[in-house]
This record gives structure tokens, C-alpha cells and sequence, in this order.
């Protein structure tokens, strides 16, 4: 096929606000169905964006013109509804994590692998201005050869804010599972691959209260760890420590890479913008390296799928990197249940960085 590329939306809810803003204005793409178990939120959301249709999965996937779907349901079912996607014959990208186990992750890449169809997946934060930028400089021997890294995320938690943080702290999320996913990629991208892990975690409190919106003073239950330290070794013979944390009164967010001549402090990897910090040897200051690249957000990766598909090229923002990635937090919460290391299985081989004038603004199809 020729032309732009037929988008779908299964999931109508906040996060899909925050695409249908890019998607509906990419000039490669044009997004033409939104389907939700609420058909009534769907027909919201399409006529917001000006979207043509809406309404059922089932009509989304017999839509003929629709070549990606948007996989933003729960965690919990994005790789059922992916293998819906898969077998309706289109690509999709999916929201993170690609699955919660390994073999229905394996299962949903071999099926599309069968029929000849991409899977990609967020987050495609690593494919911004400012972690693009990161990346080319490490290529370039910036730091030298790279030799450890070094992720703080730690904050309260969520239930402070969100009025609705129950999900946060259930299966398939807690600080591992729903922040992990920006840093591991970005270390994936950064160092390459990982063979093995360590690591620890904890619970704070097995009950906590939502404190605002209009639950504000429910209770509700902890069921994953809060706290996840973990020792990661790469096949390249470099290792990071990592810690994720809804534990902490201290707020840090901090991404930074250490080699043999200098080291980098990483932009956010939650945002697609940033300067890197290079401290040089010796360097009483870092100087700062402006971010060069598109900082368009969410749906970025949607339209780099897009082009991929249709120059019959690899995908960067692939299903493969989300596997392993989605491997080494499975790995992680291994080690740290049964107090021992984990040999990952998966490997996976590291994307070359965007053209430094790559647009998702552009017409280009």
C-alpha cells in the first residue's frame, strides 16, 4: 500500500487524549475509527478529534482502511486484545507493558511474525530530542566506552494526587511496572542489552488512602512491591543500579551514565526533550548539550511505525525491545521474591539513533 497510513483507537480513556492530539494532526497518518467498551466514550472522543468513526472492537478490526490499531486497554488484557489485533490481520502499537508474563508476550510476537505484521510499543519517549541526542553522543565515543549507569526514580507515591491511584498499586503497575519501562529502555538503548539481574524490594504499607478528587479518604489495597532496588548487568560488560520507588519523601528522578573518559547525566526519560549533562574529565561543571531532535510527544512512535512499515525497515520503537525490556522487570521481581540472581533468556539487538532532522510533523508518505 501507498499513502497515508489508516490509524485505530481501541481505549477511549485519558491516555488517548494525550495521542489523538499528535495523531490527529501527523500528516502521514490519518486516524479513522475510535472503539471503546463504552461506545458512548469513544463517540466522545471522535467527535473531539474529528475522527470519522467509532464504536465497537469488533467493528474497529473490520475496518478496512485501518492498517495500526492503538492498543490503550488495561495491562492486564494488552496482550489478548493484541493477538485480537494480530489475528484482524493489521499492525498495532501498544501501550506499555507489552504483557505482564513472558510467554504471552513471546506468544503475541510470534503470531504477528507468522502473519507478517508489526508489533511496536511504547514508550517512544527514547525516540525524542532529548534521549536521541544522549544516544548519538555515547555512539560518538563521547564518555568513552560506557560502564555504568545509575536510575533514581523515588517519589511518595501517586495516591496523593491521582483520584484515582488503585491501578497504580495492582498487578502490572506499581513503581516497577509503570515507571520502569521509560529508564530500562533507555538502558537498553544506552548500554544494549541485559543478561543479568539482581535485586530487592519492599512494601511500605499494605493500605493506603487516595487523597484527592472525589474518593479523597478511600482506603484501598497494596498488592505489588513499592520499592524495587535492583543490580542490572548488560552484555556488554557494563552494570547499572536502579531503584523505583513509591516509598520515598525524597523526590529524585536521575539517569546517568558513567565511562572510561567522562560521563552523562540523561535527560528525563518520562519526557522527549532535555539537555544531556557532560561532565568531561576533570570538569569542575558539566556543560550542557542542547537536545537536537523532534520533541512531538505521544504518538511519535506511532508514525515512525507508520514510515517503517511502509519502507519495509525495521520499526525502533519495536515489540522486540519491549519484550526483553518487559523481561528484565519480570527478571527483576524474580530476584527480588527469591533472593537470587536471574539469567535473562531474551536478547535483542539495539536500533541506530532517528536522522538528526527526522519530523513527525513532516509529510513524508
Amino acid at each position: 500500500m501507498a499513502g497515508r497510513v489508516g490509524v485505530g483507537v481501541i481505549g477511549a480513556g485519558v491516555i488517548s487524549t494525550q495521542y489523538l492530539k499528535n495523531l490527529t494532526i501527523f500528516p502521514d497518518l490519518e486516524v479513522l475509527f475510535i472503539a471503546d467498551l463504552d461506545v458512548e466514550r469513544a463517540r466522545a472522543q471522535a467527535q473531539e478529534f474529528g475522527v470519522p468513526g467509532h464504536g465497537t472492537v469488533a467493528e474497529l478490526l473490520a475496518h478496512e482502511g485501518v492498517e495500526i490499531v492503538l492498543n490503550l486497554t488495561i495491562p492486564a488484557v494488552h496482550a489478548e486484545v493484541g493477538q485480537q489485533i494480530v489475528a484482524a490481520g493489521k499492525h498495532q502499537w501498544s501501550e506499555k507493558p507489552l504483557a505482564l508474563d513472558r510467554p504471552s508476550g513471546r506468544q503475541l510476537l510470534e503470531s504477528a511474525r507468522a502473519a507478517g505484521l508489526r508489533v511496536a510499543c511504547a514508550p517512544d519517549t527514547v525516540l525524542g530530542a532529548g534521549l536521541q541526542t544522549t544516544i548519538r553522543e555515547l555512539r560518538a565515543g563521547r564518555i568513552g566506552t560506557p560502564l555504568n549507569g545509575l536510575v533514581l526514580f523515588q517519589v511518595p507515591g501517586p495516591e496523593s494526587w491521582h483520584p484515582s491511584p488503585e491501578f497504580l498499586f495492582d498487578t502490572g503497575a506499581g513503581p516497577l511496572f509503570d515507571i520502569g519501562p521509560y529508564y530500562l529502555t533507555a538502558l537498553v538503548h544506552l548500554l544494549g542489552p541485559v543478561t543479568r539481574v539482581s535485586a530487592t524490594a519492599s512494601t511500605a504499607r499494605p493500605v493506603r488512602v487516595i487523597g484527592s478528587g472525589p474518593k479523597a479518604g478511600t482506603q484501598f489495597p497494596v498488592n505489588v512491591p513499592t520499592h524495587h532496588s535492583a543490580l542490572i548487568e548488560f552484555e556488554s560488560g557494563a552494570a547499572a543500579q536502579a531503584v523505583f520507588s513509591f516509598e520515598s519523601e525524597i523526590r529524585r528522578t536521575l539517569l546517568e551514565v558513567t565511562g572510561t573518559t567522562g560521563a552523562v547525566v540523561v535527560p528525563d526519560p518520562n519526557t522527549f526533550e532535555g539537555s544531556t549533562a557532560w561532565w568531561a574529565p576533570a570538569a569542575k561543571e558539566a556543560e550542557q548539550i542542547p537536545a537536537v531532535g523532534s520533541t512531538t510527544t505521544r504518538g511519535t512512535g506511532v508514525v515512525e511505525l507508520a514510515r517503517a512499515i511502509r519502507s519495509g525497515r525495521p520499526e525502533r520503537a519495536s515489540g522486540e525491545i519491549a519484550f526483553h525490556v518487559l523481561d528484565v522487570m519480570i527478571s527483576i521481581a524474580e530476584a527480588a521474591s527469591t533472593r537470587s540472581s536471574i539469567e535473562l533468556t531474551s536478547s535483542v539487538t539495539v536500533p541506530e539513533p532517528l536522522p538528526i532532522d527526522w519530523d513527525p510533523t513532516a509529510g513524508t508518505l
